[in-house]
């Protein structure tokens, strides 16, 4: 009778474990990745995956992460960061969907129009290298400054700039605590958005949707054509997804990119 018992029970843990949703940890920063994700997850579920989302509060950690197996993807960087993450530390991490735009903004506690910046203003702006470049184009498109052609430049490769402005590069996580400290800021989206900064409404400037720094969803390479993979991709490029976005995120500023 004991044999038969153990025999049930032993039946019973294999069922369990047999039908058990397969996890996937997915690290992502909290606006708007994390909210994204959430919508993804329920599609996963139907999918028989588990999302584990783990939010991280920076742009270092979540590939360092990935990189060693503590994630199996992460969702928050657009592709010339990861290019940039890859070069600098040696990662073999890849990029496997577009999922939506965040754009820069410039954003002023002082100013209300960019041509109220006076002579010597201060701004600051992301210091990544991928950030700092975006924002310097930002700012060169309109009209406050020139910048010298290339990818990666920096405040040291401004050629022209009439107004003297006073360029500080610091953490983008740092950006929106700095508004009132400076003159104006570049400031991230969902950095932005997590201070209560709406996009559409409070960016002075912002990039247009034909911006080229769409979020991605990335995984280590190796695993790039695994069917857990694959199903968070569908996940995320989902209708539930898009309809999400164009509903609660649009308005912000924040558009699909697939």
């Amino acid at each position: 009778m004991k044999k038969i018992i153990l025999a049930a029970i032993a039946l019973l843990v294999l069922s369990s474990s047999a039908f058990a949703a397969e996890k996937i940890v997915l690290g992502v920063t909290p606006f708007p990745a994390k909210e994204i994700a959430d919508v993804a997850k329920e599609v996963l579920a139907k999918q028989g995956y588990e999302l584990d989302i783990k939010e991280f509060t920076d742009f270092v950690q979540p590939n360092f992460a990935l990189e060693d197996k503590s994630l199996d993807a992460n969702f928050f960087q657009h592709i010339p960061y990861l290019e940039n993450t890859n070069k600098e530390r040696g990662y073999d991490l890849v990029w496997v969907a577009k999922i939506h735009i965040e754009p820069l903004g410039l954003y002023s506690k002082k100013i209300k129009k960019i041509d109220e910046l006076k002579n010597g203003a201060q701004i600051a702006i992301p210091n990544d290298a991928t950030n700092c470049a975006r924002a310097l184009r930002l700012l060169e498109k309109s009209g406050l400054i020139k910048v010298k052609a290339g990818e990666l430049v920096t405040a040291k490769d401004i050629t022209e700039n009439p107004k003297n402005l006073k360029i500080r590069e610091l953490d983008a996580a740092q950006l929106p605590r700095t508004l009132q400290d400076v003159d104006a800021a570049v400031i991230n989206t969902n950095f932005a958005g997590e201070a209560g900064l709406i996009p559409a409404k409070d960016a002075i400037v912002i990039e247009g949707k034909d911006s080229p720094y769409a979020n991605v969803l990335v995984v280590r390479g190796a695993d790039k054509d695994s069917p857990a993979v694959k199903a968070l991709v569908k996940a995320s490029n989902s209708k539930e997804v898009k309809d999400y976005i164009n509903k609660n995120l649009v308005p912000k500023g924040i558009v699909p990119a697939f």
